[in-house]
């Protein structure tokens, strides 16, 4: 009985995305708007560093002042 409502559960999910996906329209991208002013686009390494770079730096100060500032750590048994 289990198997039947997660096959049940997966079907409404598939369809009620596939529904969503049909029925709504295209972005219309390639239209500019009155006031649409784009700026000049990300070279490769520029976009590499935005995306990918910056985040995993960021992790990583944010882990280390984590580590660092760690008031939890455990003191050596005395006596």
């Amino acid at each position: 009985m289990d198997k039947k409502n997660a096959l049940r559960a997966g079907a409404l999910a598939a369809g009620t995305t596939l529904m969503m996906l049909l029925m709504s329209s295209p972005a219309l991208a390639l239209t500019r708007d009155d006031g649409d002013d784009p700026g000049s686009g990300l070279s490769v390494i520029e976009t590499l560093g935005l995306y990918v770079v910056l985040p995993i730096v960021l992790f990583a100060g944010i882990t280390a002042l984590v580590m660092v500032l760690d008031k939890s750590h455990k003191q050596p048994k005395q006596g």
